[in-house]
């Protein structure tokens, strides 16, 4: 699996993962149990992760959706 967005923001998660959905993308997003622990105050984000070798696809995916500001930089 290969994180392209790191965020605080639910409804934008939500939003991808809609996309990933739409576009056949297998994708789930971590640390969702460690946000529920620190008591919903948003200090720790959550990742969305996609298929590594489809992870291209979805960065052009919510780029096209205006979330191109919200992903991660390709790591080497």
């Amino acid at each position: 699996m290969h994180e392209i967005i790191r965020t605080n923001d639910a409804v934008l998660l939500s939003f991808a993962q809609s996309l990933m959905k739409d576009a056949g993308i297998s994708c789930m997003i971590a640390d969702q149990a460690m946000s529920i622990l620190e008591g919903s105050l948003g200090m720790l984000p959550r990742r969305l992760l996609v298929e590594s070798d489809r992870a291209e696809e979805a960065r052009r995916i919510l780029t096209d959706a205006g979330l191109g500001d919200e992903l991660r930089d390709i790591e080497d």
